[in-house]
């Protein structure tokens, strides 16, 4: 039960209880944190083979300009985000964050050029604000929540051949093309890929096919369901942000180390330079820089170092400077990883700050992101 009532289910529900999964409430839906290997072998199994993902709980969100052009489409979103969509090619896929006035982190997302229309996809917790803000501030679209199709990822170096085993021309795409495809006889949306660090797909499929998808790719024998313990870790390793932890609307993209995903068309002197929300900060930041920055931290030892740790500068935790915002062990890497929040004089790799844990200030290095190396097929 949540505060507003019971949980949402997706439709893989019945799914994960057959296969034994522990589930747990997760941004209002009952969900899978794992089954019964267990978070470090599905992490590992996702790393090495392929795992299988019920992200159904995200939003799936269609825009689409009342003139039927994809330009005004492009244009009104571009108005929330400092994304370059006019110029995301039909079939194409891209990154992206709704800010605020402020030029913090309303949400990010996952934006598609379906050709007439936008497909954009939102995190969970976000999903009625999102709806709510694009229904406001698109003027000329109309913008429409998915309810009768789940979202299923495939990850890891075992992907292509699982999903190549029910449609062979799934092979053919590179990272972040997008296509439709035919799976269990249903008109699907693929896209390659992922949150996990590892070549894969996600997959939006009719809702009430979606358990028979899912259990044809279980089939194979490389394949098995993973649940949202080792996403975290495979995603941490990745050095990927969970919205709520690593990123909201106290911090900036720039902050962030976001600055990647905000093409040259929206910077300073490009074709549509600003017209989003906090552009005057995010620019400005991307000018003169920030006082602090998101880092990978890599804890000496085997014990992890979780979120909201304090960072302190001396081993004595006289100078705090900053937060832990996501921390695990990290299976892949054998050791603990962490991401948080320093300032940009100790944001360099081979740093050494302190994180307070239990009474204790323990040695923790500035590290470069991701640690893992990524394997997305370019």
């Amino acid at each position: 039960m949540t505060d507003s009532g019971p949980l949402s289910t997706t439709p893989l529900h019945d799914l994960h209880l057959s296969l034994g999964a522990r589930m747990v409430p997760f941004a209002g839906y009952d969900m899978p944190v794992q089954y019964q290997a267990g978070v470090l072998k599905e992490h590992l199994q996702t790393r090495s083979k392929a795992g299988l993902f019920d992200v159904s709980h995200m939003g799936q969100v269609i825009v689409k300009a009342h003139s039927g052009a994809y330009a005004d489409a492009a244009l009104a979103l571009e108005k929330l985000v400092p994304v370059d969509i006019l110029g995301l090619k039909e079939g194409r896929q891209r990154y992206g964050f709704f800010t605020d006035d402020n030029g913090g982190i309303l949400d990010d997302l996952m934006i598609t050029n379906r050709g007439d229309h936008l497909l954009v996809v939102v995190n969970a917790a976000c999903k009625a604000a999102d709806v709510a803000h694009m229904k406001t501030h698109l003027a000329g679209c109309s913008v429409t929540l998915l309810e009768d199709r789940a979202l299923i990822a495939l990850q890891g170096p075992a992907a292509e051949a699982v999903l190549a085993s029910l449609a062979p021309e799934v092979a053919a795409m590179k990272f972040m093309d997008v296509r439709d495809v035919t799976l269990v006889g249903a008109s699907c949306i693929v896209s390659r890929s992922g949150y996990s660090g590892e070549d894969g797909y996600e997959i939006s499929v009719p809702a009430d096919k979606a358990e028979e998808l899912a259990k044809a790719l279980l089939a194979h024998d490389d394949c098995e369901a993973i649940g949202l313990g080792a996403r975290d870790s495979l995603r941490l390793e990745a050095g990927l942000c969970l919205y709520g932890n690593d990123i909201d609307t106290t911090t900036s993209p720039i902050e962030a180390s976001l600055e990647w995903a905000i093409q040259k068309a929206r910077k300073t002197g490009g074709d549509r330079a600003g017209g989003f929300p906090g552009a005057t900060r995010i620019l400005g930041e991307l000018a003169n820089g920030t006082a602090r920055r998101r880092v990978g931290l890599k804890p000496e030892g085997k014990a992890p170092v979780r979120a909201h740790a304090k960072l302190y500068a001396d081993a004595e935790g006289k100078t705090e400077i900053g937060e832990v915002t996501s921390g695990t062990f990290g299976p892949s890497v054998e050791g603990p990883v962490a991401m948080g929040y320093v300032p940009t004089e100790f944001a360099s790799a081979g740093t050494q700050v302190f994180a307070e844990v239990r009474g204790r200030y323990l040695p923790v290095t500035v590290a470069a992101l991701p640690f893992i190396t990524p394997t997305y097929k370019r």
